[in-house]
Order: structure tokens, then C-alpha cells, then sequence
């Protein structure tokens, strides 16, 4: 089971949705890959940063089964003034998404790029869920 790093929880369910927060690519064991995508992370690293961190999204969505679809997926990217393929490692969010739920369509996706993230994390993946 997952546990929040901090006073949060990690859902929060109102209005028929679930909110996810936002999850890094942590091990089970703790322990997280620090990077700046661009600088000193390439583009394949972060990719499966992004699949780490929205897998663990999913793990902790899966704890209320009646949340089936997700409707919106937000990818944080912890990168260099100067990269650009945000949408690329995003994408390998989304298709671990599409994977887990390969009957509904893709989520709305927002890829950002950011300065600072949690544990100096490469990526970040927050999720908002609908019953159908």
C-alpha cells in the first residue's frame, strides 16, 4: 500500500470523481531517481519515470474500484530551460493509462514543465478519475 510523503492523502472523491495526487517515480523501497530531464536525465530515463510515477498513480486510484476511466492526467516535468519534448514523456504516461483501461479513450493531458519537484523528482503524474 502506498503512503503519502507529507499531510495529505493520496484520493480525495467528490462530485463522482477521484483525485489522485500527484505521484513520483518512487521504488517500494523509497527510493527515487533525481534528474533534471535535459540536463543530466535523457529523454528515455524520463519516459520511464513516467510510467513508474502514473503506475503508482493507478496502484493508488485501484483502491476504489468503482473508479474506472481516467478523465484527466496532469504530467509534471522536471526539465532544462531548453527541452521541449514534454508531450513525449508524457506519453509514456498515457500509454500505461490506455493499458490499464484499454476500453475508454485517453484522458485530457497537461505536460509541464517545471523548475522544482518533490525529492528534486523528474516527473510527477497527478490523475483525476470517473465512474465511467
Amino acid at each position: 500500500m502506498l503512503t503519502p510523503m507529507g499531510a495529505y492523502a493520496l484520493t480525495a472523491e467528490a462530485d463522482g470523481l477521484l483525485f489522485v495526487a500527484g505521484m513520483t517515480p518512487r521504488e517500494d523501497d523509497g527510493s527515487l531517481r533525481a534528474g533534471i530531464v535535459g540536463a543530466d536525465m535523457d529523454l528515455e530515463t524520463a519516459r520511464t519515470a513516467a510510467t513508474r510515477a502514473v503506475t503508482r498513480a493507478l496502484d493508488a486510484a485501484s483502491e476504489n474500484p468503482r473508479f474506472v476511466r481516467v478523465v484527466a492526467m496532469t504530467v509534471y516535468v522536471r526539465c532544462a530551460v531548453d527541452f521541449t519534448a514534454l508531450s513525449t514523456v508524457a506519453d509514456a504516461a498515457s500509454a500505461v493509462v490506455h493499458a490499464w483501461a484499454p476500453d475508454h479513450p485517453l484522458p485530457a493531458r497537461a505536460a509541464v514543465g517545471v523548475a522544482s519537484l518533490p525529492g528534486g523528482a523528474p516527473v510527477e503524474v497527478s490523475l483525476v478519475l470517473g465512474a465511467s
